[in-house]
């Protein structure tokens, strides 16, 4: 028997907002002495700390400027800012699960976006 838990929301957030979320609760866990902090905790506090290189804001900004375009979806858009693709081959590999491919001139309009925030 099988248990599921239903999903009740779901929010995309970029690697940047997600540092800040998780550098409040390691403010909290450090407060409270008797709690401690778990693996995946620690391990995901530094991958963000690694792989967050802008701000929240900036990262919501790109984010929002890659939604402007036609054949950028909300989850393509996240994965976009978080990657920061440099060029056509890893842009081509975030769409490599779409049904769709993209032209040279779609690539290159996505990737002048990340350009302006790399």
């Amino acid at each position: 028997m099988t248990i599921f838990k239903e999903k009740l929301d779901e929010e995309f957030l970029t690697v940047a907002e997600t540092k800040e979320i998780l550098e409040e609760l390691e403010r909290e866990r450090a407060a409270d002495e008797d709690r401690e902090m778990r693996y995946e905790l620690a391990r995901a506090i530094e991958h963000v700390n690694r792989f967050a290189v802008l701000d929240p804001e900036k990262s919501h900004e790109f984010v929002a400027e890659l939604l402007e375009l036609e054949k950028v979806d909300e989850a393509t858009a996240y994965k976009i800012a978080d990657l920061q693709p440099r060029d056509r081959d890893e842009l081509r590999a975030v769409y490599a699960q779409e049904r769709y491919s993209l032209s040279g001139d779609e690539l290159d309009e996505i990737l002048e976006v990340v350009a302006k925030y790399a």
